[in-house]
């Protein structure tokens, strides 16, 4: 009781210390659609399409630069306020304050939000290519709610997705405001998302090499010249209202050498084999998980196997960003405090053993926080995980005595040899780990543990931690201009319906009356059941149609066809294809569990293809 009438006292001391608006999201709504009625108008007067795509770019720099400083500032504010809250050294409710945060994201997603807002990476790739790049409106500034309670309580997840979904979700709706069309939008969703990366991390190069990796954006003069705009604006908020330090100040970064290359070989293979188990680990916990059906049953496990897992390895408590900072500035032995483990000792051999169960178990916690109902990213776990995987993998090596190698380097270039392989973007792992250390010195072993990172893992797995899903659905986009146009087709849109159905009990005689009153050749056979079996073309019929005495002795079943192939509705319009090329057909009947639905024809299909491919081409 003592513990919550001190947080109590200490929120409302901060609230007077702070000037804290609170605005009305729907009245802003309203006003920003105003402004963008006038400004259409203003627009097609006077500097046309092209110019205003760069307006539009500034504007969502400055919005998703804005949504990054307040998710930032916010996620400070209440680990200020948990820590002052909290008296003494580790205490206990550390361990409890976690499942409050999560307590609170669940309630606010589930009776606010009533939205999932998980997997924020997926999302956007899943509205690029399904959805017309449309996404709510509360994505603009939900996840940034949610995260902020998550996170600022010590939730084990990052801060990035959220805020990349944020951005995104406001381009998406910029976009949608001022009626642009879906290219637009969807170079305005990327702009979006680059902004809030290069924002949350003051790295611009890096948010623009996101949008090619990740959200697989085809990189053109129309293109990057807006995404130039956005990441350097959002940067330029962060700067302005966060200072000029970088994420990870770092003085000990030894001079590359030559001799230490086949160890930076082996820690990317080392990095690509942990980014291989927080994948698969992530993805076991998420299927075990969602066997919970009750949500609080599922916050309660979860909170109580987090509690426990901070308890014995404290490192895993919040982002993770501070243990970084102890293992780049040689302050390992730090990383015990509050561990029942330091009862042990902190030589070389526990500093190991301790480390190699944060790797083990830092999965497990992320995957946790966010499977029980809290709201967060992977960025900032891959990079932490990937800080202790090189720290550990120096550390042993030179206990082995093989080869002296820096630790400080090892631990920096770690972080992009995980975040590479769990996220299968070798570029944005070295551009990032490059801007947030002022490690440039370093590309070299950068660039070389990152590829080696991405090759180990997709030894295993062909897609990242966002994409496998999308991947496994037929719903990812890729780099390749004809798998991108054909996910982005949808086969219920080049579906024809309009064909007379015959019954295969029906006599012959009256199939001949249906194509009288037909203007197609295929007529479509279904039997009781309203199952197609078969089809009629006019052609195989042609030389008997006229034969009267057939009109009531012979059924359609004996003059129907088996179709060489049945496209069920649920398909990708890339399976489709694949049948076409292996039938060689030019029509293919498509069914909804046996039942009739209509045909689709390989001239409807290139017909959509081309008006597509010239919506979806940047010149």
């Amino acid at each position: 009781m003592g513990a919550v009438f001190l947080f109590f006292n200490f929120y409302c001391l901060r609230i007077r210390e702070r000037v804290i608006i609170f605005v009305n999201v729907n009245r802003v709504y309203d006003i920003i659609k105003l402004v963008s009625a006038r400004y259409g108008q203003w627009q097609t007067r006077h500097i046309g399409q092209r110019y205003s795509v760069l307006v539009l770019s500034l504007l969502v720099g400055i919005l998703s630069g804005l949504a990054s400083v307040i998710l930032k500032h916010t996620i400070e504010f209440l680990k200020e306020v948990v820590t002052e809250a909290i008296s003494g050294d580790y205490n206990f409710l550390f361990l409890v304050s976690p499942a409050i945060g999560i307590f609170i994201t669940m309630h606010y997603v589930r009776y606010i939000v009533k939205d999932n807002l998980g997997h924020g990476i997926t999302k956007i790739l899943y509205a690029i290519s399904k959805n017309d790049s449309n996404i709510k409106k509360h994505h603009a500034y939900s996840s940034v709610i949610a995260s902020s309670f998550t996170i600022g309580f010590g939730g084990s997840v990052g801060a990035e997705a959220p805020i990349a979904l944020t951005g995104a979700g406001i381009g998406s709706n910029i976009g949608k405001l001022f009626h642009v069309d879906y290219k637009t939008i969807t170079l305005l969703v990327a702009c979006g998302a680059a902004g809030g990366i290069a924002g949350a991390f003051k790295a611009p190069i890096a948010g623009i090499v996101f949008t090619l990796e990740i959200l697989m954006l085809n990189l053109t003069m129309a293109s990057v010249i807006p995404l130039t705009i956005s990441v350097l604006t959002a940067t330029s908020i962060t700067y302005y209202f966060m200072g000029n330090d970088i994420e990870f100040g770092m003085l000990a970064i030894m001079p590359f050498r030559l001799s230490n290359l086949p160890f930076y070989v082996f820690l990317g293979i080392f990095t690509g084999l942990v980014s291989l188990l927080f994948t698969r680990g992530t993805w076991f916990c998420e299927r075990n998980m969602a066997k919970v059906k009750n949500p609080y049953v599922k916050w309660l496990l979860g909170s109580t196997l987090l509690g426990l897992l901070v308890f014995l390895f404290p490192p895993l408590y919040g982002e993770g960003f501070s243990v970084i900072s102890l293992l780049l500035n040689n302050q390992s032995t730090q990383m015990f405090e509050g561990s029942p483990f330091s009862a042990f000792g902190q030589g070389t051999i526990q500093v190991l053993l301790f480390t190699a169960g944060v790797i083990l178990f830092k999965t497990f916690a992320t995957s946790i926080t966010t499977t029980s109902g809290g709201v967060g990213g992977t960025f900032a776990p891959s990079l932490m995980l990937g800080g202790v995987a090189g720290f550990f993998f120096a550390t042993l090596n030179n206990a082995l005595g093989f080869h002296e190698v820096p630790v400080a380097n090892f631990t920096l270039v770690g972080m992009a040899g995980v975040m590479s392989g769990v996220m299968h973007a070798p570029l944005t792992s070295i551009f990032l780990i490059a801007e947030i250390t002022n490690g440039h010195q370093l590309l070299l072993p950068l660039m070389l543990v990152s590829t080696v990172s991405y090759l180990t893992i997709c030894a295993f797995e062909e897609h990242s931690i966002y994409t496998k899903q999308l991947a496994e659905k037929g719903e990812l986009l890729t780099h390749e201009r004809d798998k991108t146009v054909l996910t982005l087709m949808h086969l219920d849109r080049v579906i024809e319906t309009d064909f007379t159905v015959v019954h295969a009990n029906d006599s012959f005689g009256s199939l001949i009356q249906a194509i009288s009153k037909s203007e197609r050749n295929l007529f479509p056979v279904v039997n009781e059941r309203n199952e197609m079996i078969g089809v009629v073309l006019l052609n195989d019929i042609r030389n008997i149609m006229f034969d009267q005495e057939r009109y009531n002795t012979m059924k359609v079943r004996e003059v129907m066809m088996i179709p060489p192939a049945f496209v069920n509705k649920n398909e990708t319009m890339e399976s489709v294809m694949e049948k076409f090329e292996e039938t060689q057909a030019w029509n293919l009947p498509v069914v909804d569990n046996h039942q009739y639905v209509g045909f689709v024809s390989k001239s409807k299909i290139f017909s959509v293809y081309r008006r597509v491919l010239t919506h979806v081409a940047y010149e």
